[in-house]
């Protein structure tokens, strides 16, 4: 099994705010993983450059209107499957190493938030809850651009393209928010499977999309995976595959908040992050939306105020 990294961790948010394990509510894991990158390259250092920017980021949340940090301890765990070092890490390691990690996390009772890395690592992650749960099904909802519902690409069903399938053939119910690009098979998969995708085209004429995805999820208990393609390139420019014409920020946080309150999340992921240089956007924005993702969970725990 892989060792996860001990280098020191600069925490999210700050060392003011940060929290000891024992103490954390929330632990960000940030797991650096890239190795099926198909367009440009860089997710590998997403976590890093999140957590860095999350140093920016006001502790008050002004929709909240609450300091969330200062009553939600917050840990940020060493990182796993490095490969920055450039000791190869097999698919099978990092999907491994992924899920034990995060199995520990959901034993100790912690809320979860991954930061990719690739979004292959996902596959791993839901693994993890899918064993911690192995009685009651819960629904993966998507946030994301591309349909990733290949059932192999590039001559690995492991890679980015294919993490969908992968929870698709878990047997998984799956909700898919803001797809815009999408092959022939995928297409074909998701008429086979009638599969429930809100496409982004389809969102942008609905104003009632956000009620009507709520209803179409199946199960009380969902895990969210984040693509940050899935926001339009306006807002986060730095991610490996950027599509026209994806989410709003108000769009996404207003989704994600009816998800918290309608819904138990049990845990969340947010991936692809790929920095772009002499530009801080993409990652100050996606730490923000750690951030809020982390309030409507304290929210939806009764922990708020």
């Amino acid at each position: 099994m892989l060792a996860q990294i001990s280098t020191p961790v600069l925490p999210f948010l700050g060392s003011d705010v940060a929290a000891n394990y024992d103490a954390a509510q929330v632990v960000i894991l940030p797991i650096p993983y890239e190795a099926t990158t198909t367009y440009r390259r860089g997710c590998e250092n997403g976590p890093d450059a999140i957590i860095e920017a999350s140093q920016q980021v006001e502790y008050y949340d002004e929709e909240l209107d609450w300091e969330t940090c200062r009553d939600i301890g917050i840990y940020t765990s060493p990182a796993i499957a490095d490969t920055r070092n450039g000791s190869p890490v097999s698919a099978q390691q990092m999907l491994q190493v992924t899920q034990e990690t995060v199995s520990k996390l959901i034993a100790d009772g912690k809320f979860a938030i991954a930061l990719g890395g690739e979004h292959s690592i996902t596959t791993g992650v839901v693994e993890a809850y899918r064993q911690a749960y192995p009685d009651e099904a819960f629904t993966v909802i998507q946030i994301d651009a591309h349909g990733d519902l290949r059932h192999e690409y590039e001559g690995s069903i492991h890679n980015h393209a294919c993490v969908m399938r992968r929870i698709v053939d878990m047997n998984l119910p799956t909700v898919q928010i803001g797809i815009r690009a999408i092959c022939k098979e995928e297409a074909d998969l998701i008429k086979e499977k009638n599969l429930t995708v809100f496409r982004a085209r389809e969102i942008a004429i609905q104003p009632d999309w956000i009620e009507k995805a709520i209803a179409a999820i199946p199960t009380q208990k969902v895990f969210l995976t984040i693509d940050l393609d899935g926001i339009d390139p306006t807002l986060i420019p730095g991610v490996g595959t950027p599509e026209p014409g994806g989410l709003t920020w108000y769009g996404v946080i207003t989704f994600l908040r009816r998800v918290f309150e309608s819904h138990q999340v049990i845990g969340c992921d947010v991936m692809e992050l790929a920095p772009v240089e002499d530009s801080v956007v993409s990652e100050f924005t996606a730490a923000k939306l750690v951030y809020k993702l982390i309030g409507y969970q304290a929210m939806q725990e009764g922990r708020l105020g």
